[in-house]
């Protein structure tokens, strides 16, 4: 299939309101929502779309409905974070490796085609280098990946901060969303994890009210040079924008990030490698 992929995507946003975007879905997925999210996709000229998760299941009919659209769909069904941390927005908290197990197994029974973890926070657009809440521990992020891996599940992560990104490498994660703050030398050994590095979702901070041009330019020309870094090195990245996300409306938001990362990168080849790969691992499995 050819055609667009849009790497990284929250179906159930609307690009402007999250809170009116999960206030629409709180009492089950509104189809007519959906349909029109998935049409502007297409026709942006998106055959691929993985999205990040939600906590009422918008992004699992986005999967059944997807196929009208010439649209190839997967979805974690909801994304999982340990309680107290960030991530509720997109899914469903643990307290123990108990309760994640149990989210693994009911995110499998729901059709998942992969499992979508959160390792950190989200920037601080006011502080350079803050990430809204500590990571999770190394050795924790080790075990769930493990777990997922286990269950023959390919790992999604959001993460920003050297450290957690560091230990989302070393535990064999399968993708990285956003990856904010990332060391050379992590950028320059990428292995088999596919960067996503949703450019476009700090972009569209720029000109906002309440936050800082000069941290997120600075945060953003960072990222530059590590993609730059890490496409040098034979580094796997695709293009995922966050789509939904505010500021990043669906469809545009792809060719948004797609302009912006070929700047940076000097052309289109290292996105189409990495799109093919994270399609190949990322597939569908309806």
């Amino acid at each position: 299939m050819g055609g667009l992929a849009e790497c990284h995507g929250h179906i159930f946003m609307n690009g402007q309101d999250y809170r009116a975007a999960a206030a629409l879905h709180r009492n089950g997925p509104v189809e007519s929502d959906v349909r029109a999210h998935l049409a502007a996709c297409r026709d942006a000229g998106i055959t691929y779309f993985r999205d990040g998760g939600d906590a009422w299941g918008v992004s699992l009919l986005a999967a059944r409905l997807a196929g009208e659209y010439g649209i190839r769909y997967a979805t974690p069904a909801f994304a999982i974070h340990r309680q107290g941390r960030y991530g509720s927005i997109v899914g469903h908290g643990y307290g123990d490796l108990k309760e994640y197990r149990a989210l693994v197994a009911q995110a499998k029974a729901a059709g998942a085609d992969f499992i979508k973890l959160m390792f950190s926070g989200v920037l601080d657009c006011v502080r350079y280098g803050g990430v809204s809440c500590p990571p999770l521990p190394g050795a924790e992020i080790r075990e769930i990946v493990h777990i997922a891996h286990q269950e023959g599940f390919p790992v999604m992560a959001h993460v920003n901060g050297p450290q957690a990104i560091r230990d989302a490498l070393e535990a064999g994660t399968d993708s990285i969303e956003h990856g904010f703050y990332m060391a050379p030398d992590c950028a320059k050994a990428l292995g088999s994890t596919i960067w996503v590095p949703t450019h476009a979702a700090i972009h569209a901070f720029l000109g906002r009210p309440g936050f800082s041009d000069q941290v997120v330019s600075q945060a953003l020309a960072e990222q530059a040079e590590r993609l730059r870094q890490a496409a040098a090195s034979g580094g796997t990245i695709a293009a995922g924008s966050d789509s939904g996300a505010v500021g990043v409306p669906h469809g545009a938001g792809l060719l948004q990030e797609r302009a912006l990362l070929e700047e940076i990168l000097g052309g289109t080849e290292v996105l189409a490698q990495g799109d093919r790969a994270l399609m190949e691992r990322f597939c569908p499995r309806r």
